[in-house]
């Protein structure tokens, strides 16, 4: 991450011993937290404290033993119905998934496996040190092990999940589909790190809840609090730059208009039940709900009703704790 103006002034506000500032650095490297998670490896906020941040869907990673997919599943995740909730047709027996909590392409890989009702173990990622994943090659999040099988990128973990849930639409590949995945991955990621960061206040309160929902020391904690919270509010105005933005409320508010619109007075994108953009929207944009920015958004688009669909839909969550 380029260095910024005003992370001097950091340096100023922690009175910190040699140890302290080697993690600070750390820190700010890896982009404050939220920055090092990926949506087919999009930075999440511009990777932890960006923990939404930027992707190229042209490019094609390989990862050894991991076959990667890239045909789009059928608009109805739901096709296989039992009381109401989806059928999985193929029930792995151990599902890890490596993450950010804040991460919204770990949350787009959640929303997933909580509609479809697998069950997964979570292991919190420590953004500064990873020690986590050493055991990887790949060193963003999120990486799901399903059965010793390492699968990663956001997008083509839901595609492959789907496909073994769903064989026989593997081959599918709806364009509408297709065109708001890319929209989710290209577009609606670079407007939520403006908005989270968009001054110190709504910085620091990111990054509250952040450090309290992240796997950090109790030092880490409070200078990735403060320190990310600073770094980052200048960050965001590089950010905007990058992405042309002029006004971070209008363009939040304006993409999730364009979502709406795009559901034409259907339920969800994927008709009578979520689809796989249906997830992803919903996914990329649960980390930020309950944030000042998420509230503005409800409250100013039509995005809520939606929103609360989407919560129903998707329901509990399927993860196993301990």
């Amino acid at each position: 991450m380029r260095k910024i103006n005003g992370v001097h002034l950091l340096s100023r506000l922690v009175s910190a011993d040699a140890t302290t500032t080697t993690t600070y650095r750390q820190l700010l490297r890896q982009s404050a937290v939220l920055r090092t998670c990926t949506g087919s490896n999009i930075r999440c906020f511009s990777q932890v404290a960006n923990p939404f941040g930027s992707y190229d869907p042209s490019s094609v990673r390989k990862v050894a033993g991991n076959a990667r997919f890239v045909s789009v599943a059928s608009s109805s995740l739901a096709e296989d119905l039992v009381n109401g909730s989806p059928r999985p047709s193929f029930v792995p027996k151990d599902v890890v998934l490596y993450q950010y909590e804040a991460c919204p392409f770990c949350n787009k890989v959640k929303a997933f496996l909580d509609y479809y009702n697998v069950p997964y173990k979570v292991v919190e990622v420590n953004p500064i040190f990873k020690k986590e994943i050493k055991w990887s090659e790949y060193k963003k999040v999120p990486i799901l092990m399903v059965d010793g099988v390492q699968m990663v990128d956001s997008t083509d973990i839901i595609h492959n999940l789907y496909q073994r849930i769903h064989p026989e639409n593997s081959a599918s590949n709806l364009e509408e589909e297709k065109k708001w995945l890319g929209w989710v991955d290209n577009h609606l990621v670079h407007v939520l790190s403006p908005n989270i960061y968009r001054n110190y206040k709504e910085a620091l309160e990111s990054f509250n809840y952040i450090t309290t929902h992240g796997n950090f020391s109790f030092a880490q904690r409070i200078i990735a609090k403060y320190g990310g919270a600073t770094a980052m509010y200048f960050v965001s105005k590089k950010l905007k730059e990058k992405h042309n933005i002029t006004d971070e409320r209008k363009a939040l508010y304006g993409a999730a208009e364009t979502w709406v619109d795009a559901l034409k007075d259907r339920q969800f994108l994927g008709g009578a039940n979520p689809n796989l953009a249906d997830l992803a929207v919903f996914g990329v944009l649960r980390p930020i709900r309950h944030l000042q920015s998420g509230k503005d958004m409800v409250e100013h688009t039509r995005v809520g009703e939606w929103y609360t669909r989407m919560e129903k839909a998707v329901g509990k969550s399927a993860r196993i704790n301990g």
